[in-house]
């Protein structure tokens, strides 16, 4: 939480969650999660209905038009649980509801101005920060696939774009080319080390969006932001129920999904570790989260989709790297850190695990090779 916000009491926050309490009264707001971009916290009522919501304050910094996330999470909800209506699962699956204010509205604006909404909290579920067990990367996989799969039929013109040039690598490059033309950098081994990281791959940068202008990608839907840490687990099954956090649900690639997924999850040390010598890509993880996905994703899949699978593992993670080094470089204007260096600190972890997928090119493409050929049946 910022420090800013920090002055705002708890009473203050306890009126805004009143704003969108359906029944019953607010008896505590706390703070909810691990996310780098908004204030999340989770709201308890004296409720029998519902006992806990999610309050969150959009970060309107990064997010310009919040008005069009809200207009975006109705569409996208509306259409997903009139699928789940219409064709039932044989499990648990649900999508987070929007919640409404007292007169009706999607979000609340306080008298700062600040721009909060809410939405429905998951019950009897969690999330974990990095993967807990091996049991657990199938379901991964499930989930981000059957995600895809919800809104594969939702026309990707019908959702606005909420965050102009997310995902769009070239603009990254481009954007950190002209943070580095303005900063003098601080000499030292790390920033030696990303400065001649990025250096090498350049030209590599563009793979995706090239193919997404030559029509040999389609645009759809994505998600934006499918780590492991957006997906929910039953307490009881551990198996997933729900993906949140769906404000950078948008047109664009899946591929960048795809990359995400497998980025967040192969990666045991997690995202935050400093001993870099602990970090590598696991390939055994990669082949369970695949074929978790591929289970309810290979429906709306092409055959150029698969061959784009790798280019988008090593691509997303040399992306993330990019964001963090432009933003230590820009003296973290983007990123929630905890330290000068944090920013650095999180773009070697993913430009060492970079560096592993680079050296595991062969035996990721055989994986990939082998799910196309014996198509994966789960759960």
């Amino acid at each position: 939480m910022t420090e800013e916000f920090n002055t705002q009491g708890a009473e203050n926050l306890v009126a805004i969650a009143d704003q969108f309490a359906e029944s019953g009264k607010v008896t505590d707001v706390k703070t909810f999660g691990s996310g780098n971009i908004n204030d999340t916290f989770l709201v308890t009522l004296d409720s029998s209905e519902e006992q806990h919501f999610v309050l969150q304050r959009i970060n309107t910094q990064v997010f310009r038009q919040p008005q069009l996330i809200m207009q975006n999470m109705r569409i996208f909800t509306g259409h997903v649980q009139k699928r789940l209506q219409c064709t039932p699962l044989n499990r648990r699956w649900e999508v987070p509801r929007v919640l409404l204010t007292k007169d009706a509205q999607d979000h609340w604006r306080d008298a700062d101005g600040c721009f909060w909404r809410a939405i429905s909290f998951i019950g009897g579920s969690q999330s974990f920060d990095s993967m807990r067990d091996r049991s657990y990367a199938k379901e991964i996989g499930y989930a981000l696939g059957m995600f895809h799969n919800l809104i594969s039929d939702l026309p990707p013109e019908k959702l606005a774009d909420t965050l102009q040039g997310f995902h769009i690598t070239p603009l990254y490059l481009q954007h950190y080319q002209e943070v580095l033309a303005k900063t003098r950098a601080r000499q030292s081994l790390e920033v030696n080390y990303c400065l001649q990281f990025v250096s090498d791959r350049q030209t590599f940068a563009h793979i995706l969006e090239n193919a997404k202008s030559k029509g040999i990608l389609p645009l759809r839907l994505m998600h934006g932001d499918p780590k492991i840490n957006n997906v929910m687990f039953d307490t009881v099954t551990q198996q997933a129920v729900s993906v949140i956090d769906l404000d950078t649900v948008k047109p664009g690639l899946v591929h960048y999904d795809i990359g995400d997924c497998l980025r967040s999850g192969c990666n045991p040390a997690g995202e935050e570790t400093e001993n870099w010598e602990s970090i590598y890509f696991d390939t055994d993880l990669c082949q369970l989260i695949l074929k978790g996905y591929l289970s309810v994703a290979k429906v709306f899949l092409t055959e150029n989709d698969y061959a784009y699978i790798y280019d988008a593992i090593r691509l997303i993670t040399f992306e993330l790297g990019l964001r963090f080094f432009a933003d230590y470089l820009a003296e973290n204007v983007y990123f929630k850190v905890k330290h000068p260096e944090h920013n650095l600190a999180r773009a070697i972890v993913q430009f060492k695990l970079t560096e592993s997928i680079e050296s595991q090119e062969t035996q990721i493409r055989k994986i990939i090779k082998d799910m196309i050929s014996c198509p994966p049946n789960y759960p």
